[in-house]
């Protein structure tokens, strides 16, 4: 069966499935935004892993992954939060392709969802790293991943 159509085959499970993951972990402005928006969210993102698979193209993912990197920075969002919608369908999708892709097509079914997923995450966390080194954020304390690459005083030439 293409990788498509068992997706969208299996997209309502798969919604409430992602949906109840995400409730089980306390994202704090998921839980704050409500199950409406947090649906809607991961409905839309459902259906741009499903094109992208069929398509074989990602723009349309990447344009909305930088989009909603930008908007979840700017309402406070932690990367973490963002990280975890795209991990709780990843999951779902996942579970559903290994139940139900014979073994010889399963190699390919999930390294197309972990490709398409893996890019929309990378983006996400691109933007992020790109508006944060813009504005201190502590949960993107960006200056501590570089604490110590110079040289200290008198340590660099103390052989000549």
């Amino acid at each position: 069966m293409k990788l498509e159509t068992l997706l969208r085959e299996s997209e309502d499970s798969i919604l409430d499935e992602a949906f109840s993951d995400l409730q089980r972990s306390h994202v704090h402005h998921y839980e704050k935004a409500g199950e409406t928006f947090t649906r809607e969210r991961l409905t839309t993102l459902f259906d741009l892993v499903a094109t992208a698979i069929r398509t074989r193209s990602l723009a349309d993912l990447s344009t909305y992954a930088d989009r909603i990197a930008t908007e979840r920075f700017d309402a406070g969002f932690d990367i973490s939060e963002v990280q975890m919608a795209f991990n709780s369908l990843e999951e779902a999708m996942w579970r559903r392709v290994v139940a139900a892709e014979p073994p010889s097509e399963l190699a390919q079914a999930i390294g197309l969802l972990s490709t398409v997923l893996g890019f929309g995450k990378d983006t996400v966390a691109r933007k992020y790293v790109s508006l944060a080194s813009e504005k201190h954020v502590p949960s993107l304390d960006l200056k501590a991943l570089f604490a110590g690459t110079e040289p200290s005083a008198g340590t660099a030439n103390d052989s000549t």
